[in-house]
């Protein structure tokens, strides 16, 4: 990554700043144009898990989803970067279940729930975690289930050359306006996760929460305002009862969509409104990783584009600017975003 990127988040201590985080940011609406941007609009991003709603777009559109009765809630739920909650676990086994599968036909892995009252609940109960505890077992099982329904091999269906991982690539290029083979690689949950400049992950959460402003297939443009109006209507089963993406949901009550991905990358998109009329997709990503840099950045970026009121800003100040506290609970310090779009 570039070494020029601007300076996003400032983490100060009284009166010194002891540690900054760099970064990118870019705004565009559905045909491309840029209604904002910082850094470098096209460095080549990881999407990691921000693309989990356009990967649960061939879930739809292949009637997978219909034929397994999947419900509104399951839908969010693939989509998810879940927090392994129980509620989230029951979903995803009952998801498996109609299509004669159980846990044993994922290959996400299995980790701790991100949930700590649903470890400590696994501790009690002397069960140990699995697979469906991992958070994207949501996005697995819809993967699965397109392939049970078009018939396709089940043991590969996560690897890059399989017909479900290939129909999910040309809907990324699609939305995204991308040409030719995207640079892929593997993700932690060992599906695939592509390279795509910033602003072509912005365009594709634009196009998301807007699809009938350019051409795309209908039943595309039908699945992705699914997705959406899913996701809005459920947000703890995007992230959980306590998450950053749920909050947000909840907080801009309808406004937007959201995914966040590993290694600091983000994915908004804002839906048609006074302000923006044809709807607006942000994508950014924090330099270093951090995702200490990450909340601040996010929510400052839509304070900034008028999105967020102050009313509710406040209520995601613990993400907009958290407290830096030290071992006896005394504030010291917080963490600030440092940037002003309008100056670009």
């Amino acid at each position: 990554m570039s070494e020029e990127l601007p300076i996003l988040v400032e983490v100060r201590r009284g009166a010194m700043v002891e540690s900054r985080h760099r970064g990118a940011i870019v705004a565009v609406e559905p045909d491309g144009s840029v209604a904002a941007r910082l850094g470098d609009s096209d460095l080549l991003t990881s999407t990691r898990s921000t693309i989990k709603p356009f990967q649960a777009i061939p879930f739809v559109t292949s009637g997978a989803a219909d034929h397994f009765g999947v419900s509104e809630r399951e839908l969010a739920l693939a989509c998810a970067s879940h927090e392994g909650e129980s509620f989230h676990v029951e979903r995803v086994a009952g998801m498996l279940a109609r299509a004669g599968l159980d846990e044993s036909a994922l290959r996400c892995g299995a980790h701790p729930p991100y949930n700590a009252d649903a470890v400590r609940q696994l501790e009690k109960d002397g069960l140990p975690f699995t697979q469906l505890h991992n958070n994207c077992s949501g996005k697995h099982t819809g993967m699965l289930l397109t392939a049970v329904y078009l018939g396709l091999e089940l043991d590969d269906y996560y690897k890059p050359e399989h017909p479900v991982q290939r129909a999910i690539a040309s809907t990324l290029t699609r939305m995204a306006d991308l040409d030719g083979e995207i640079p892929a690689a593997i993700d932690g949950c060992s599906a695939p996760t592509y390279g795509v400049p910033l602003r072509s992950l912005a365009l594709a959460f634009a196009r998301l929460v807007n699809p009938d402003s350019v051409p795309l297939d209908k039943e595309i443009a039908a699945a992705s305002t699914r997705i959406v109006r899913a996701m809005i209507a459920h947000p703890e089963m995007v992230g959980g009862t306590k998450r950053f993406d749920s909050d947000l949901l909840r907080a801009a009550r309808g406004k937007l969509v959201c995914k966040i991905g590993a290694e600091a990358v983000y994915g908004i998109g804002v839906l048609p409104s006074e302000r923006y009329p044809r709807g607006l997709g942000i994508a950014l990503k924090i330099e270093d990783g951090s995702y200490r840099g990450l909340g601040p950045t996010v929510i400052e970026t839509l304070a900034q584009l008028g999105v967020l009121t102050e009313a509710e800003q406040a209520g995601l100040a613990t993400y907009h600017r958290p407290d830096v506290d030290n071992h006896r609970g005394l504030i010291v310090g917080d963490v600030r975003a440092a940037f002003d779009l309008s100056s670009q």
